[in-house]
């Protein structure tokens, strides 16, 4: 009998409404659940299962903010999180003045002088508790702050940490803490000015894995990096690329826009150096590095691919230099494009290649080199495709794996040359004939000296180990990689030829690099153990043990992705009705040594999908033969060829237990199901393609985390890897064990920023390391919160639990049991005691037993009924659940998502917020199994069990099974009286493998890297009354702008000071077209000016603000030499292209300055409010300068900064040239003397207006040189005057030119009006008619 309670569930299960939490208790939703009697477990988990308890952990935003508070709780902050901190300690504000005088002096009128009070703090900022293990980015003001010239410094919290210099020389040893355990920074003398001259609000990004000894951290030891191609995505010195530069007539390079090759993380900091940096705080253990380093194949028939390096584009402007060997990136190809943009980075150059491996050994981590060979074979090509028969079929696979290069036609297809002397020639053509001695060393420059068409696999080999020699040396090196289709190719019955050349590599490579150099080849997991080709003959070869045996040859590698799994959708396959969840590591240990490869196998795809398995024997007693997963029988025994299937009488040359293996590659994609298929990857763009086995095809990192705990703990377990009694070693070598991969591009802006790096997407399903390992495993997070609240370890089991959390942070005073319940509610898992022990599952597990109303026995409480149903009301549950986390995938900023059910008559809305990190689609798939459990545990069951069903525990499942339907409950309470009460809560399994939600776009930028400004130091006219006129004037643009560009300058190569700052950009251009000379004093209608500017917009003026000195240019005619003119109408041609007209020429006495032409590439510069003066002394005019102009946040020795050398010339002090000369034939007068007469003109920018009078004279004194010319224009003497007018006597006249001057004659003359300190001004020059 049963009864049946509606709305009563709360009760029924110990839980109470009107909590936080939807409403419901801690243990309806996900808290603690335990036994009731004989618990042993301390009263922190014993409360835990008390009604009405608030899960509720520390508000997001108490993260964020930078405070100073006495007594404030010290956050915990685990995996990675941003965070505020709380200020300690700072000093006073120091103030600074920087004093500028401008004007004074002769001819500069009055002077101006402008004080500028700059601040800077000291000061300590406490982050969480320590230790750390590293300070990622660093926000102020909620912008990722510069960090260049601030000096800060790091204290991780450690317990050995000693205190600060600066706080121990402000306020003594004695008065100083060490804040050990406390992790915090110091920084020293912080300027202000950019922060509103006050403390910034500063948050950082903390690193704090837990690198437990079961944990994916503290077991990936080694791992690859990758990229393998990339230009400079190895390089660890930044590299600017500019874009757009143009070289002007003079030879000056400037303009464009400056891009970093591999900056695009932190500015001024390589994106390789950024990565290291997060991958030793957040993957400590690492100690060993496989540098991936590709050049490209180009056909799939081994006899006609060429192994070469390619870059991305034709023409980079790259400083340093791409180059790998000596050569430049016109020696070699391009790679092929997908969408128009580059399929792959390029091959790295050989100097970031170089700077890497001295990088990695500088860091301590041992180096292998690995060479990769990736095939760029692109959509719509005509090769011949060798798996068709007699290679007839045209078109290659896209974008293949090297594994596939072979012999055309492959064996197996009609014509193949497979088991012939002709596939001896196409294996040695692959090879080619490079030799060690044709390649030539200086310093760390390969240079191959053979012949320029020798493009074979040996030539890329060679010229590696040549590099790794030249630098010094690496760990490791290996011949080549997953070469199985080439390999597998014989030239005979049992001949290996590709084998027998990698023999031939080893031992020159071995040669290069020496004795201390471990040499070796990664063979694919389906290629290291032998050659099965099942073409009928029953042949068996262990055909790579020539290899193995060799000497020069160190280890046997393994390219390990063997599957490990077999789980497929539902709960009814075979593995499912053993095995709790595909996480399971009990269940993916069991598939390293057991399972598909090693028990049996499917020997078709019909086979796969029905799960009929065929066990792997061969009749022989040796069915090792066949299992690649059976290392430790391939190891240990000796190997018997079997031609024909009949086994030799002799062995292979393979020692038993005589090398290690090493797994050159291991790794998992973080993809639904990647233990299944770990090989499988997914790119859209190559016919490789796929995704694993029954995948679902969503993201899935707790798969890839699963698998490798459960592999590499496999492998370090001494019953799994016994030792050799040869070499005295473990059979697998763990500490080399390199998961596949970890990026030089740093999390997260690879893959975030997609417009730089094109296989963005295919990070999400990917096997990368980075963005995922350095999370904090769930069951390692929970382990340490239940230790650090005193319960002993041995008595903690988290075994049960899977996952991690990116980043969780403990910012406010609460129990580890709070902090426990809240990670509980938001990953669905449960604990309680069994034993004395305190055990942890997650939810979603297979029922352990059924029961029956028979199974069950009356007690009181149900008066006399077997079970009781209870059913909670709709209305008291959710419509939506909306949840509140931190975006673990941008800048740590807040992200709600939500859960709603869409026929339902309740009208609630809960919402909760978590301090945890977390990709916002993964916060989503968690938010809707809290909402799909709500409604599904609708309904309860309480029942009372015999004394017999003792082996039923809180949180098991039962199936019950009554009136012919079954429904899954999960146990909740259990308590021991004279029966076993039992309240249970309904369960689906479904509810527990939900996909995620949909990705949400991130708002990632790449900083900016400046490179060298576009600048122009001009003397010109005096421009302003308010400007001294001896002042040069600067004016500079750079893309991008820094903000301002920091003026400075020294007589010598150092003591650089302050001149000024340009805060505003120019707009300069180049000429398009010549110019030629022109009108004065009137339009030029017949020229019209073509730009080209950089930066800015230009306009048309009306002639009243024309006149009044609107649309200015300077424009250099000759190097050093500016006309000033002006342009009434400008039209817009194109973008950035100009067309200036109605021009006035040679304004503030510059018509001298005029080109005849003046040449297309001429620099050009708009005089307005962004083109400034340089406030030098007038005692500066005339020294020469060294001058440095860059970005003011950057110090002078920054590569961003150009040098000029540059003297001030006092332009503006020069005299203009004299005007309105008086024509002889225009006045009456007798032969002989002769009057020459002029108008003066003035510098003085009042002189110029129509008023009547004298122009001002702004020189000291009048004074005028006036040169007599012959016909020729040579000077035959020069008269001087101190008034606008001097006599040219008779007697003068006779000498020059032997009579005097009469009707019909002419005079050339020149004047000049001069200067006392400068001297002569502009000349110019007349013809005079008599």
């Amino acid at each position: 009998m049963a009864t049946l309670v509606l709305g009563a569930i709360g009760s029924a299960i110990g839980g109470s409404f009107g909590g936080a939490i939807l409403g419901f208790s801690g243990a309806a939703i996900g808290g603690f659940i335990g036994s009731t009697v004989g618990s042993v477990v301390d009263s922190w988990i014993v409360g835990s299962m008390m009604p009405n308890q608030r899960i509720e952990g520390a508000r997001l935003e108490s993260l964020r903010v930078t405070s100073s508070s006495e007594g404030a709780a010290i956050p915990r902050i685990f995996g990675r999180m941003r965070v505020g901190g709380n200020l300690i300690w700072a000093t006073d504000f120091t103030e600074t003045q920087k004093t500028e005088s401008q004007g004074g002096g002769k001819g500069g009128g009055g002077g101006v002088t402008t004080t500028t009070y700059l601040y800077s703090a000291s000061f300590a900022v406490a982050l969480c508790e320590g230790p750390i293990t590293g300070i990622g980015r660093i926000w102020a003001d909620g912008k990722p702050m510069d960090m260049t010239g601030v000096t800060m410094r790091a204290y991780f919290g450690t317990e050995t940490q000693t205190p600060d210099p600066l706080i121990v020389a402000k306020v003594g040893a004695d008065n100083t803490p060490a804040y050990r355990g406390l992790a915090y920074v110091v920084f020293d003398t912080l300027p202000l000015e950019n922060f509103g001259n006050r403390i910034p609000q500063l948050t950082f990004e903390v690193f704090s894995p837990l690198a437990d000894a079961d944990t994916a951290e503290g077991l990936t030891r080694a791992v690859t990096m990758i990229p393998a191609s990339g230009e400079f995505a190895y390089a660890t010195e930044v590299v600017l690329t500019t874009v757009g530069a143009t070289t002007n007539v003079f030879g000056s390079v400037s303009g464009g826009t400056t891009k970093a090759e591999n900056s695009n993380a932190v500015a001024g900091s390589a994106d390789f150096v950024e990565s290291l940096d997060r991958m030793e705080a957040l993957a400590p253990a690492v100690e060993s590095v496989s540098l991936v380093v590709s050049w490209f194949g180009d056909d799939l028939r081994c006899g006609s691919a060429t192994v070469k390096p390619k870059v991305e584009v034709p023409i980079r402007a790259s400083k340093p230099e791409w180059r790998v060997g000596n050569l430049t990136r016109s020696s070699y190809g391009l790679v092929s494009t997908v969408d128009s943009k580059p399929a792959f980075g390029g091959t790295p150059s050989d100097a970031s290649v170089v700077q890497a491996i001295q990088e990695l050994s500088a860091r301590g981590k041992r180096v292998t080199f690995y060479p990769f060979v990736m095939m760029d074979v692109p959509a719509g090509n005509t090769l011949p495709n060798p798996y068709s028969n007699n290679a007839a079929t045209v078109g290659q696979p896209v974008y293949p794996w090297r594994g596939r290069i072979t012999c055309s036609p492959a064996a197996g297809f009609t014509g193949t040359v497979d088991k012939t002397g002709a596939a001896a020639t196409q294996v040695a053509a692959f090879f080619g004939n490079a030799s060690p001695a044709q390649f030539s060393v200086s310093g760390t420059t390969v240079t191959y000296t053979g012949p320029g068409s020798e493009w074979g696999y040996r030539r890329m080999i060679l010229h590696y180990a040549k590099l790794c020699a030249a630098v010094g040396g690496v760990d490791a090196f290996l011949i080549g990689s997953e070469l199985r289709g080439l390999t597998q190719i014989r030239s005979g019955a049992s001949t290996y030829p590709a084998v027998a050349a990698l023999q031939t590599l080893a031992a020159d490579v071995s040669a290069i690099l020496g004795p201390s150099v471990k040499v070796g080849y990664a063979a694919d997991w389906s290629e290291y153990f032998g050659h099965q080709p099942g073409d009928g003959t029953n042949d068996v070869f262990f055909h790579l043990d020539p290899l193995w045996a060799d000497a020069n040859v160190d280890f046997v590698g393994i390219d390990n992705y063997m599957p490990i799994s077999d789980w497929r959708d539902g709960f009814n396959h075979l593995d499912a009705a053993i095995w709790p969840s595909i996480y399971d590591k009990g269940y993916l240990q069991s598939n390293i040594a057991g399972g598909e490869g090693f028990d049996w196998f499917y020997a078709s795809d019909a086979d796969r999908s029905s799960q009929i398995r065929t066990p792997i024997t061969d009749g022989a007693g040796k069915p090792w033969v066949f299992r690649y997963k059976d290392l430790r029988s391939w190891w240990q025994n000796q190997h018997y060829n079997r031609p024909g299937g009949v086994e030799s009488g002799s062995p292979t040359a393979w020692v038993p237990q005589s090398k290690p293996f090493r797994f050159t590659e291991l790794g998992c994609p973080a993809v639904d199901r990647g233990t299944n298929q770990p090989n499988v990857f997914v790119d859209p763009k190559s016919s490789e393609s796929f995704y694993p086995y029954f995948s679902r095809g969503y993201r899935d990192d707790a798969i890839q985390r699963a698998y490798l705990e459960a592999v590499l703990d496999f492998w370090n377990q001494t019953a799994n890897n016994p030792t050799s009694g040869v070499y005295g070693g473990q059979m697998v070598t763990t500490s080399e064990a390199a998961v596949w991969a970890w990026d030089a591009r740093p999390y997260p802006f690879y893959p975030e920023l997609t417009d730089v790096w094109s296989d963005s997407a295919n990070w999400t399903l990917g096997h990368w390391l980075t963005g995922r390992l350095g999370a904090v495993s769930l069951a390692a997070l929970v382990r340490k919160l239940a230790i650090r609240a005193g319960f002993p370890s041995n008595r903690i089991d988290v075994s049960d639990l899977y996952g991690a959390v990116e980043g969780f942070a403990i910012a406010a005073l609460e129990t580890p049991r709070n902090s426990i319940s809240v990670l509980a509610r938001h990953f669905g898992f449960d604990g309680f005691e069994t034993d004395g022990n305190v055990r942890f599952v997650m939810r979603g597990r297979v029922p352990s037993a059924t029961l029956t109303p028979d199974d069950m026995i009356a007690s009181d409480d149900a008066k006399g009924e077997s079970f009781e149903l209870t059913r909670q009301q709709v209305t008291d549950l959710p419509l939506a659940l909306k949840w509140a986390t931190v975006r673990s995938d941008e800048d740590y900023d807040s992200v709600m998502v939500e859960a709603r059910r869409i026929t339902v008559d309740s009208a609630r809305t809960s919402s909760e917020s978590f301090p945890v990190a977390v990709p916002p689609e993964e916060s989503e798939r968690r938010c809707r199994r809290a909402l799909f459990e709500a409604w599904v545990g609708i309904e309860g069951i309480a029942f009372a069990l015999p004394p017999s069903r003792m082996a039923l525990d809180p949180t098991d499942v039962i199936l019950f099974d009554h009136d012919g339907r079954q429904a899954e409950f999960r146990l909740q309470q259990v308590a021991d009286e004279a029966t076993r009460r039992i309240d249970a809560i309904r369960q689906d399994r479904f509810a527990y493998d939900l996909p995620p939600g949909k990705p949400r776009p991130t708002s990632l930028i790449a900083p900016a890297n400046f490179g060298p400004a576009e600048v122009e130091i001009m003397d010109l006219p005096q421009l302003k009354d308010t400007i001294p006129a001896y002042q040069p004037y600067i004016a500079g643009n750079s893309s991008p702008w820094p903000g301002s560009l920091a003026v400075v300058r020294s007589p010598t190569l150092d003591g650089f000071t302050l001149q000024t700052t340009i805060n505003r950009r120019a707009t300069m251009g180049r000429l398009v077209n010549p110019l030629y000379a022109g009108p004065t004093s009137r339009f030029d209608l017949g020229n019209e000016i073509l730009i080209d500017v950089g930066y800015g917009t230009l306009a048309s003026v009306t002639d009243d603000l024309l006149f009044g000195g609107a649309n200015a240019f300077a424009l250099e005619s000759s190097p050093g030499s500016w006309e000033i003119l002006q342009a009434g109408v400008v039209e817009l041609v194109s973008s950035k292209r100009y067309r200036l007209k109605r021009l006035l020429r040679g304004q503030k006495g510059t018509e001298h300055r005029m080109g005849n032409p003046t040449a297309a590439g001429a620099r050009i510069v708009a005089l307005d409010l962004s083109v400034y003066p340089i406030p030098i002394a007038d005692a500066d005019v005339g020294i020469p300068f060294n001058w440095r102009i860059g970005p003011s946040p950057k110090p002078i020795t920054d590569d961003s900064y150009i040098a000029e050398a540059f003297t001030p010339g006092a332009e503006g002090l020069r005299p203009f040239s004299p005007d309105v000369f008086l024509q002889p034939y225009r006045r009456s007068r007798s032969t002989g003397d002769f009057l020459i007469e002029w108008v003066r003109r003035d510098r003085a920018l009042v002189a110029d207006n129509w008023d009547d009078g004298e122009p001002p004279m702004s020189e000291a004194s009048e004074a005028y040189d006036v040169e007599i010319l012959s016909g020729a224009m040579a000077v035959l003497r020069t008269l001087t005057s101190t008034t606008p007018s001097v006599l040219y006597t008779g007697a003068m006249q006779t000498a020059d030119f032997g009579s005097l001057l009469t009707i019909g004659s002419t005079l050339n003359v020149r004047i000049f009006q001069k200067s006392a300190r400068l001297g002569r001004g502009a000349g110019i020059t007349k013809t005079l008619f008599f």
